[in-house]
């Protein structure tokens, strides 16, 4: 089976988005996945957003919720208010709403998640709190993310060498 080829995404090259080379694999049925800078603005303002939903928007709007702020909670409200209107206007269905983690275990950088290092042993990995510290906010959310258990795990290693972790 051959793989098809695609244009990059319209995040790549625009300032102001935090975004990863390793997202460039991310596709499913030839749609590209959620960029994590907008999976980590949805969790933090509690919309769970669907492939088939993000599939809808058009790349401005998808470029607008890379950009969009939620460095506030009057900022985050607006983003949630934005996204539960794209979510609307494009499927008419309501919004799925999501618990916000008052204490996300990517802020925490006094500690490493288990979960991550039993992910990062597995690639040999030696994930030091000093590396952790020295992560982004979305670094610290991506590798979360990539190492939970039921996901393809195939971009952690990937991840690993983009943020300067592994060679």
């Amino acid at each position: 089976m051959s793989r098809k080829t695609t244009s990059p995404s319209e995040f790549i090259n625009i300032k102001g988005i935090e975004y990863f080379r390793f997202e460039e694999d991310f596709m499913e049925d030839n749609i590209r996945c959620i960029p994590m800078v907008v999976r980590f603005k949805m969790d933090a303002c509690g919309i769970k957003l669907k492939l088939s939903e993000w599939s809808k928007f058009n790349a401005t709007e998808r470029v607008k919720l890379a950009l969009m702020s939620i460095d506030s909670a009057e900022v985050t409200e607006r983003y949630h208010q934005y996204l539960i209107a794209l979510i609307t206007k494009y499927t008419g269905n309501t919004a799925t709403k999501l618990a916000i983690d008052p204490a996300p275990a990517w802020a925490n950088v006094q500690q490493i998640p288990e979960m991550l290092l039993e992910k990062s042993a597995e690639i040999e990995l030696n994930l030091s709190l000093e590396q952790w510290k020295k992560l982004t906010d979305i670094q610290r959310f991506a590798l979360l993310k990539l190492c939970r258990p039921g996901h393809e795990n195939k971009n952690f290693p990937k991840a690993a060498v983009e943020f300067g972790l592994l060679n």
